[in-house]
């Protein structure tokens, strides 16, 4: 297990846009997890969320290699959980000219809980849009999550969606780009446990009916290349198969939240099979 916090560079996924991709290990270093930012840079750059005070030197230190202190106008936070908005104040401190997007129920916690002004925050909610000077950015609310203030971020101009925690899954030991370099059913397991050991335990009591469309109009957005905080980048070769799962999650539920399933992962991620949710 290394010292620290695991650091891959940033990663472009879309013209002039960057996911900053600060890993931690799991399972005594058997698996990986993603905190995935991202970094538009628009006419007015835009970061989206700011990771955890762990990461918080290489975190500064990757964004400033994108982008310059003073030209970021936008700190878009899908929700104020610490490993999304982690380093908040000091990003408001080293980026003087910016602005906290988030939305408005989220922004009375963040700014008692921060001692953010409330002048500089601006609120969008799900479907509403905001202007960055060479596009409108949309706030959307993704159908899984563990704050009721989640909301994520569609860009129509590259096709790009930061969908917040939805699509969750942990990686190898040795960190991966993409989620089609994850063993298909490490994936699959993975995205089942993650979201019901870590992200959203109440799926088992949803109406798989009701829940689908919620997925739909997501997946009606159409995006190519999908972020989500703690995943590899999800490209247009597994787009389906990631709807595809998310909407069977509430009948996803997995045979054992515990490390054996935890090892059962590690297992697959090593070439062996792993035993199918149930």
């Amino acid at each position: 297990m290394t010292d620290g916090p695991l650091r891959q560079p940033p990663l472009e996924v879309a013209p002039e846009t960057f996911v900053l991709r600060p890993v931690q290990s799991a399972l005594g270093g058997a698996l990986t997890t993603s905190h995935n930012s991202l970094v538009i840079r628009a006419a007015e750059p835009v970061v989206v969320d700011t990771s955890m005070v762990t990461h918080r030197s290489e975190w500064f230190d990757d964004l400033f290699s994108l982008v310059e202190p003073d030209d970021v106008r936008w700190l878009y936070l899908t929700h104020d959980d610490d490993d999304h908005a982690g380093n908040l104040v000091e990003a408001l401190e080293r980026c003087p000219n910016a602005t906290v997007v988030t939305s408005w129920a989220g922004s009375g916690r963040m700014c008692a809980a921060f001692g953010i002004s409330t002048e500089r925050v601006r609120t969008v909610d799900d479907g509403e849009a905001f202007d960055v000077g060479d596009r409108s950015l949309h706030a959307v609310r993704p159908p899984v999550y563990d704050s009721a203030y989640t909301r994520g971020l569609f860009d129509p101009t590259t096709r790009v969606l930061h969908a917040a925690d939805a699509f969750c899954t942990p990686m190898p030991a040795t960190p991966v780009d993409r989620v089609d370099e994850i063993p298909e059913r490490m994936w699959e397991d993975g995205m089942a446990m993650f979201h019901y050991a870590s992200l959203c335990p109440w799926l088992w009591m949803v109406d798989e009916a009701r829940f689908r469309p919620e997925v739909e109009r997501l997946s009606a957005l159409d995006p190519e290349v999908i972020v989500s905080a703690h995943s590899p980048v999800i490209t247009e070769a597994s787009m389906a198969r990631a709807f595809e799962l998310l909407a069977a999650l509430p009948s996803t539920v997995p045979a054992r939240l515990s490390l054996e399933a935890g090892a059962a992962l590690v297992t697959a991620s090593r070439g062996g099979g792993a035993p199918a949710a149930s």
